[in-house]
């Protein structure tokens, strides 16, 4: 099953069931008028919405719409907990190798994670204002969970009952300001605007055999002004996958229905074959080899684009699809 939130002039929009290949949608107000509403009653929404959407790939909805990713907001546009970890240890390494650093041994069984500002999500084909132009503006592009109610202690071999939809993320950083925040021994905050995700979440069982319960294993494709930035495999080289990283966040908390993990930023150990998904990895790599980086980070005008294709190469979850404006054309 795949599902959007149409905009509408409201916070929240229109939850819509969207049909497998992404060319239509209905509205299900009958049924939950947001996604986050679906949420709070998943074990009553889902066999509905699972009709739905059954009734819409067989051409049966009447009043189903052509699905536009530009009139879709994030599936969530705003969500009660937003957390991402870093599950792609490949990445710090590079990361504290370009600057002589070892990675402390404890990053390998204590997950890095940090909670996210999750008011203000980006749709899919949002632009991304940067409010000055040496911010450093970098893509991340990830993948994300969205859980139902988890609780307290939950172990990561009963984590995967409590994932409901999967989706793509650019974790939208500002490079040039993450030092001087972590400097002050505080973490994120002014360096992580707002996050973008893609035009539609769905559940599990759409990704067969790619998913195995706590990772997915498909190329994750990422773009800058039309020229590819990045391929590497969702599923290889990541130290925690989705289970784990819930067990982790739960030790001292429960988590509410809505709740978005994301993976960090997807990284291979090839990354000459298959590339990087932020520029600050590519720059990493340039300065390991010739001692600087050359490629910049986003600006004004620049595009991103991220997505992920199926086997038989359809797009799962439609493109995120951004470009980069001033704050005063945002």
């Amino acid at each position: 099953m795949k599902l959007a939130t149409l905009k509408n002039g409201t916070r929240d929009g229109a939850l819509a069931v969207v049909s497998k290949d992404l060319s239509r949608a209905v509205t299900v107000p009958g049924i939950a008028a947001t996604l986050q509403a679906a949420l709070d009653d998943w074990w009553d929404a889902e066999p509905q919405l699972k009709a739905v959407y059954k009734h819409l790939n067989a051409g049966e909805m009447a009043d189903a719409i052509a699905f536009a990713p530009h009139a879709a907001a994030s599936p969530l546009p705003r969500a009660y907990h937003w957390v991402d970890g870093s599950a792609y240890l490949v990445h710090v390494e590079l990361v504290r190798k370009a600057r002589g650093a070892e990675v402390p041994e404890s990053f390998y069984s204590d997950p890095l994670v940090y909670q996210g500002g999750s008011d203000d999500f980006l749709g899919p084909m949002d632009p991304i204002p940067l409010p000055a132009a040496d911010m450093g503006l970098d893509l991340e592009a990830e993948v994300a969970v969205i859980t139902n109610d988890v609780p307290l202690g939950t172990a990561p071999e009963d984590a995967a009952k409590h994932i409901k939809l999967v989706m793509l993320v650019n974790d939208v950083t500002l490079r040039n300001l993450i030092p001087a925040e972590l400097a002050k021994g505080f973490g994120f905050y002014v360096g992580k605007p707002s996050t973008a995700f893609s035009p539609v979440a769905v559940t599990p069982d759409e990704l067969g055999d790619a998913w195995d319960g706590g990772k997915l294993s498909l190329p994750l494709l990422s773009f800058v002004n039309g020229a590819q930035l990045g391929r590497p495999n969702a599923g290889q080289d990541l130290t925690f996958d989705f289970r784990q990283l819930i067990g982790h966040v739960t030790k001292t908390r429960k988590l509410g229905a809505g709740t978005i993990i994301g993976s960090g930023t997807v990284a291979n150990r090839n990354h000459a074959e298959v590339g990087s998904s932020c520029l600050a990895e590519k720059r990493t790599i340039e300065t390991l080899a010739n001692g600087k980086p050359t490629t910049p980070f986003l600006t004004y005008g620049d595009t991103v684009r991220i997505e992920m294709r199926d086997a038989q190469g359809a797009s799962i979850f439609g493109a995120i699809d951004q470009k980069v404006v001033r704050l005063s054309d945002a």
